[in-house]
């Protein structure tokens, strides 16, 4: 019995070092490429004027361009827009082609979703890094304390047999 908890003990804290390394790791390398963006936050954001550092002035930021993006769209977002739209003259009239049927162009207001959706994407696998980072951080240091227990218990389970 003392054997098995010896190195389950072993095994657990062995495990939980590398997921609190692993853990850190991730946080600092996550922390350093949302530095190196450096992004600061919009005046009208959740967490206005502020460097983007962690998951939350993250998340003020994507929420923050998604306003923005809704604004412009007149709250239509991708999906809900044409992908091409009528040409308009300088008087912002329709230009028709010799048939009497509008001219298509792109609709340039419905790619503005695109650059948006990039940013937002980003910015959120951010949050899920700072999220699954910090997981693995804890699980390590559960591990760790996993290991100390069962060290202590194979202490006492000697003493109790002598």
């Amino acid at each position: 019995m003392k054997k098995i908890l010896l190195f389950s003990s072993l095994s657990a804290i062995i495990l939980g070092l590398l997921l609190v390394i692993g853990g850190i790791g991730g946080l600092v390398f996550t922390y350093k490429n949302v530095v190196r963006e450096n992004i600061t936050t919009s005046k009208d954001a959740n967490i206005a004027n502020v460097p983007v550092r962690g998951p939350f002035t993250i998340k003020a930021q994507a929420d923050t361009i998604r306003e923005h993006v809704l604004r412009i769209t007149e709250g239509k977002t991708f999906s809900e827009m044409p992908q091409q739209i009528p040409k308009l003259d300088e008087n912002n009239e329709p230009v028709l082609d010799k048939d009497d049927k509008n001219v298509m162009t792109e609709n340039t207001t419905r790619n503005i979703w695109i650059t948006a959706t990039t940013l937002m994407t980003a910015l959120n696998l951010g949050m899920l890094a700072y999220a699954f980072f910090s997981l693995t951080l804890l699980f390590g240091l559960f591990s760790v304390w996993i290991g100390i227990i069962f060290f202590i218990l194979s202490q006492k389970i000697v003493k109790s047999l002598f």
